[in-house]
């Protein structure tokens, strides 16, 4: 069975919050993993995704497998070194500030018997333009009609009742 190892060292996150995100992607294949990553809204999350993008990366290009049979084995997560510092407070005390960084080991590890995948993620590649070429035009800005006398005279219900400068309706 063969297996892929991929870290990632001293990432400015503390280690409780990126472990929250890798357990859930620990144990999916790679491309389902990959789609719960990019659905998700957490910090720690983007760089996971491109941990585990560089992973399958280096199975393709270093290895010259498919990453179709591959799963996300383990997802290990060790505090790495503190960066303190403290917050004055009142009386002149001072409370310590820990800024905490993690170390993350991705191993993903091949499964024959892995269904095939349910999709396949697209990632768009930026397209360079050839010296001399301009940048395509961007779209026209839309123009809104005037507003007519009485539309201008008569403001809408929220304007008349919550109005800044009076409290009261005119």
């Amino acid at each position: 069975m063969l297996k892929q190892t991929a870290k990632l060292n001293y990432l400015r996150m503390t280690p409780r919050k990126v472990r929250a995100v890798g357990d859930l992607i620990k144990g999916l294949p790679v491309s389902e993993a990959e789609a719960q990553l990019l659905a998700m809204r957490r910090r720690a999350a983007t760089p996971i995704l491109k941990l585990l993008r560089s992973a399958v990366h280096n199975l393709k290009n270093n290895k010259r497998l498919n990453e179709e049979k591959f799963y996300v084995e383990s997802f290990r997560v060790d505090q790495g070194p503190m960066l303190k510092r403290f917050l004055p407070r009142a009386r002149g005390m001072a409370t310590p500030i820990q800024k905490k960084m993690s170390h993350i080991t991705l191993v993903l590890a091949e499964n024959p018997n892995l269904p095939p995948p349910k999709f396949k993620i697209v990632a768009k590649k930026k397209v360079k333009l050839p010296p001399g070429s301009e940048k395509p035009a961007k779209k026209e800005k839309i123009i809104k009609e005037e507003k007519t006398a009485a539309e201008q005279k008569k403001p809408g219900f929220f304007r008349r009742v919550f109005s800044r400068k009076s409290g009261f309706a005119k």
